[in-house]
């Protein structure tokens, strides 16, 4: 009999939940100092993981937590990029037949 596949397990700084790793983004402060999503998972950097919640993308963008978890600074530029990808991910959660 086979044994289970192991599933990493992350926690999204902003909300705690914990859930496997890919349903979670990636948000990486690279060696160059930017902020940005991960969507392969692997860039180079300090990385971080928020759910695809909208909520914890607006406050990624208007809090410090997350360069804290990143140990780092985030820019506003940055930010402004987090908002819009959190509003990205309202738009795929509305538009879907969950979400209705």
């Amino acid at each position: 009999m086979k044994q289970p596949r192991h599933v990493p397990v992350r926690t999204c700084v902003m909300c705690g939940t914990r859930t496997a790793k890919r349903d979670l983004a990636r948000v990486v402060l690279t060696p160059e100092g930017e902020c940005v999503v991960d969507e392969t998972g692997k860039r180079p950097g300090r990385g971080a993981y928020l759910c695809r919640r909208a909520e914890c993308w607006e406050r990624a963008a208007s809090t410090n937590r997350l360069a804290h978890a990143l140990r780092g600074e985030v820019r506003a530029s940055d930010k402004e990029r987090l908002a819009v990808a959190g509003a990205a991910f309202r738009a795929a959660f509305i538009g879907s037949p969950a979400g209705e």
